[in-house]
């Protein structure tokens, strides 16, 4: 039997939308070392899967290795569709345990495609691979245009930089019981509606914000400086999508926002990926301040929801075959 355990990731934007620039996409994001997926693959002569979203993952697993079967179980996974990355965690750790069941090594970054993995931006192989803080190089627009090539067709954007965050820094998520965030098909649509009249300007303005406050900050362990540059990149791309989720944060993200900006605890306020999950940065002395900011947030958005405090995913995922427990587990 062989065992992946993965954390989710927050994805803060992306760096470039405009189709006016050479460069296209560009995602930054972090690991964080909780919530986590766990799947455990065995040998087998057909494919049994207890979970039907995994099951078309390893469907298409055993394809690419051109294997007969395997024994797929998910003891734990991860929130779907709510900003999180279940998708590709889920489809980066399916490979993995059914290759090492076979005690066949892979290239996660060179398959991921294969998988339908790691097509815009590169945040989520690049922290299965390694956690922290990741900025990506993104695609050339002469490339991508307003829409990816056909799966197999491209690779998976090179990791630009990548930090390791503090220890002691924790980000506090709030994820509202609303409908999830868009995938798929829609998400194909929404995203090309986006790029076809992304503001250029807009990335002028992100990417002396990158430059000049959020890398120094990663690299110096910042966090009020990380946090500030992150919530400022967090609004800009999210005028790139106001017109797609109904404002610059989707309804009723707007709300919790706003509220959790407010509070002296917290900062690095935003929204991750189409949402509906809001993050925002913390350290371990304010984790109650912040968790109360968060249930007020939630009280004033009136919805329920869930509260998550998470570590910061420095190591990528755990690969193991025997029973040594997980290291991020604590």
């Amino acid at each position: 039997m062989a065992v992946v355990s993965t954390g989710a990731r927050l994805h803060f934007g992306f760096q470039n939308l405009s189709l006016a620039h050479e460069r296209l996409y560009g995602g930054l994001g972090v690991g964080l070392a909780e919530p986590r997926a766990r799947i455990e693959a065995t040998r087998a002569d057909s494919l049994r899967c207890d979970d039907p979203d995994v099951e078309r993952y390893a469907e298409r697993v055993l394809t690419v290795l051109d294997l007969p079967g395997a024994e797929v179980h998910v003891e734990d996974s991860l929130p779907r569709h709510v900003g999180l990355g279940s998708g590709t965690q889920l489809a980066l750790a399916t490979l993995v345990a059914v290759a090492t069941a076979y005690g066949r090594e892979v290239d996660v970054r060179a398959l991921a495609p294969q998988l339908g993995r790691g097509g815009r931006s590169g945040v989520g192989v690049a922290t299965f691979e390694s956690g922290g803080f990741v900025a990506d190089a993104g695609h050339p627009t002469t490339r991508f245009t307003s829409a990816p090539p056909a799966d197999g067709e491209w690779t998976v954007p090179a990791v630009a930089t990548r930090h390791e965050l503090p220890g002691s820094w924790r980000f506090v998520l709030t994820v509202p019981d609303v409908p999830a965030g868009r995938s798929g098909s829609r998400e194909n649509e929404s995203m090309r509606a986006v790029v076809e009249r992304a503001d250029a300007a807009v990335a002028d303005e992100i990417a002396g914000i990158v430059t000049r406050q959020l890398l120094p900050a990663a690299a110096e362990g910042r966090l009020d400086a990380f946090g500030t540059a992150v919530s400022e990149i967090g609004r800009l791309n999210g005028a790139w999508y106001a017109d797609e989720q109904g404002g610059v944060f989707r309804p009723p993200v707007g709300t919790i926002v706003s509220e959790l900006t407010e509070s002296e605890s917290l900062t690095g306020v935003g929204q991750s990926s189409w949402g509906p999950t809001v993050y925002g940065l913390t350290d371990r002395a304010r984790v109650e301040d912040a968790r109360a900011a968060a249930e007020r947030a939630l009280d004033a958005a009136d919805v329920e929801g869930q509260i998550l405090v998470c570590r910061p995913g420095n190591t990528g995922a755990w690969v193991d075959t025997g029973s040594r427990a997980d290291p991020e587990v604590r």
